[in-house]
C-alpha cells in the first residue's frame, strides 16, 4: 500500500449521548465526526460533522486550509443522523471559497455519496437560505450497494476515475434506517473499509473481506453490550471481532461515548493489529503498527481519568452481580 496516503482523524472521538445523537453539551465542546483520507492531490471525507470546516481551518491554519480543502473530491455521509452530516453545507461554502480565491478554472462539484434523502434537507436550504445545490452531485448510497447493477455508467466512471478507485461498494448496516458501510478499493489495489454507526454486521463483514484497514465504530466497553444493543452501536470488542472476520489488516477504532472523555477503557481484545483513533490524529498506514504502542503511554497520561473508568466498571460488574444473584432467587 503506497505511503503517500494517508488518514487525518479530526475530532474522530465523537462523544455520543442518546443513540447516535450529539447532546448539547457535545456541540459546546467541540466533538465532531471526521475521517479524511489524503493523498497528494486528492482527498474523500467519511462523514462530516458540524464544525468540519472550521475545524479545518483550526488543524492546517488559514493560510493552509485552501490547499487541503481544493483536494476534496467527495464527501461520503454514513447515515442521516446530524453528527454525521450537518456540517456539510458549511464545508461546500468553504470549498467554493478557496477554489475562487485561487482562480481555478474547472471548479467542478464535488461527489456526494449520501443516502438519498438527505436531499430533503439541501433542497430546503438552497430554496430558503442560498443556492448550494450547484456545489456537489449526488451519488446516493444505495445506487453503489454491493452485487446492485450500477444505474448512471457514466457518473460511476468519474466518480472512480476522479478518486482513482478501482471499486466503491456499499452496504446496509444495523443502525437506523438508510445508513451505510463502505469500502473503497484503490487503483493500486489496497482497500479501506469504514463502518459509518453499526452494531456488528455480517454484510459489512462481506464487504470488507480482505481490507488493508477496517475503520469501525466502537461506541461502548464491552460490560455496556445491552447498552449498546438497545442503541444499535457496537463495543470495543464486537468492532475489534468484525475486523477478525473480515480478515483486515488492521483495525481503527473510533465514534467511542462521550464518557470516555480522554480515551477508551481497552479490553483483552486488543492487539497489535487494533488502534484507537483519537482528536486531531494523524497516521500514515506504515505507521498504523505503532498505534497500539501508545496504550501505556495514554493510561499514564490519563491516569485519573482511566483508573475512574475502571472504579466505575468495577462497580457496575458488582451491581449487575447483585441484580443477577436477586433474579435466581425471586
Amino acid at each position: 500500500m503506497t505511503d503517500t496516503l494517508y488518514l487525518q482523524m479530526l475530532a474522530l472521538l465523537l462523544r455520543q449521548a442518546f443513540g447516535g445523537y450529539s447532546s448539547l453539551a457535545c456541540l459546546i465542546t467541540s466533538d465532531w465526526t471526521l475521517v479524511a483520507l489524503f493523498s497528494a492531490d486528492t482527498s474523500v471525507l467519511l462523514d462530516c460533522g458540524e464544525g468540519t470546516y472550521g475545524q479545518l481551518v483550526r488543524f492546517y491554519g488559514p493560510a493552509g486550509v485552501g490547499d487541503i480543502l481544493r483536494t476534496i473530491r467527495a464527501v461520503y455521509v454514513s447515515h442521516l443522523h446530524a453528527d454525521h452530516h450537518i456540517g456539510l453545507v458549511g464545508l461546500l461554502k468553504g470549498r467554493k471559497e478557496a477554489i475562487l480565491s485561487a482562480k481555478e478554472q474547472n471548479h467542478l462539484p464535488v461527489f456526494l455519496m449520501a443516502p438519498r434523502q438527505i436531499m430533503f434537507w439541501l433542497n430546503f436550504y438552497h430554496r430558503h437560505f442560498e443556492p448550494i445545490l450547484q456545489e456537489f452531485e449526488l451519488v446516493a448510497n444505495g445506487d453503489l450497494h454491493m452485487g446492485t447493477p450500477v444505474q448512471d455508467k457514466e457518473t460511476h466512471k468519474q466518480l472512480l476515475g476522479r478518486l482513482n478507485m478501482s471499486d466503491i461498494s456499499t452496504v446496509l448496516v444495523k443502525h437506523c434506517p438508510n445508513a451505510f458501510g463502505v469500502a473503497f478499493t484503490h487503483t493500486d489495489s489496497w482497500k479501506i473499509t469504514y463502518s459509518g454507526d453499526t452494531m456488528p454486521c455480517n454484510d459489512l463483514v462481506k464487504l470488507g473481506r480482505g481490507s488493508d484497514l477496517l475503520i469501525h465504530e466502537a461506541t461502548m466497553e464491552d460490560e455496556l453490550q445491552r447498552e449498546a444493543r438497545y442503541k444499535l452501536h457496537s463495543t470495543t470488542s464486537q468492532a475489534i471481532q468484525v475486523g477478525l472476520d473480515m480478515e483486515a489488516r488492521f483495525t481503527l477504532l473510533t465514534h467511542f461515548s462521550q464518557r470516555y472523555a480522554k480515551l477508551p477503557r481497552f479490553s483483552e481484545n486488543f492487539s497489535s493489529k487494533v488502534g484507537i483513533a483519537f482528536d486531531n490524529m494523524q497516521v500514515r498506514f506504515s505507521d498504523l503498527p505503532l498505534l497500539p504502542l501508545l496504550y501505556p503511554a495514554l493510561k499514564l497520561m490519563f491516569a485519573e481519568h482511566y483508573e475512574e473508568l475502571e472504579q466505575k466498571a468495577a462497580r457496575r460488574i458488582m451491581r449487575m452481580e447483585r441484580e443477577k444473584a436477586a433474579n435466581s432467587l425471586s
